[in-house]
């Protein structure tokens, strides 16, 4: 499976934003976001004067930034969009929901990883179970009422452990159940667009537009 292996930081500085690419790092004061005005565009001047963006600049920033935030590339991100536009109901709405369904979205959701790129490696690696079976696929879609845990003998990974503290400081969010002592949750049902907090500066709508062009 194709992935991006280049700095993560960089596509922070493109969307001007923290996408929290790199877990507890991005909330640490090394975290150049912490200064946006200083680090600047990727490959360009910090004090460069900023054009007037573009329609078509501001559909594809948009785009971007929702492709980064879920960790994806372009063609895995155009295969969701054309599934979502082939459903009933508004493409903008569908697409966040398929992409809130996939397994890696949803576990580091439950914080059993502190990053979605480490939630991809857990469950690649073979460490999480859905509905008691072995799951390595990070795309795979969930249904509401499907179980997600970590498998038995992972439940020692240090890395899991110190995830599941952000249980207690930050919850979870209300589309999902999750027991922290067994590192087991639920997923309880599919998110309306408003209620992904993280999404707040995404217009979805401008990524429809784009890719209807």
């Amino acid at each position: 499976m194709a992935r991006y292996t280049g700095p993560k930081c960089r596509y922070c500085r493109a969307e001007r934003a923290k996408l929290f690419l790199k877990g507890s790092r991005c909330l640490s004061a090394k975290c150049p976001m912490n200064n946006p005005a200083e680090c600047g565009l990727p490959g360009k001047d910090p004090k460069a004067r900023a054009k007037k963006p573009t329609d078509y600049a501001l559909m594809l920033r948009a785009k971007q930034r929702l492709k980064r935030i879920y960790c994806m590339l372009e063609k895995q991100f155009k295969l969701t969009f054309d599934e979502a536009n082939r459903m009933s109901g508004k493409t903008g709405d569908n697409l966040i929901g398929l992409l809130e369904r996939r397994l890696d979205n949803v576990v580091f959701r439950m914080h059993f990883a502190c990053s979605r790129p480490q939630a991809s490696q857990l469950v690649s690696h073979g460490h999480v179970f859905v509905n008691g079976k072995r799951v390595d696929i990070p795309s795979y879609r969930l249904k509401v009422g499907d179980t997600v845990e970590i498998a038995p003998q992972s439940k020692k990974l240090v890395v899991v452990k110190e995830s599941l503290i952000e249980v207690s400081k930050s919850g979870v969010c209300p589309w999902l159940s999750v027991d922290a002592d067994n590192m087991k949750g639920q997923f309880l049902a599919v998110p309306r667009t408003e209620e992904v907090k993280e999404l707040e500066g995404v217009n979805e709508q401008l990524v429809v537009e784009l890719y209807s062009r």
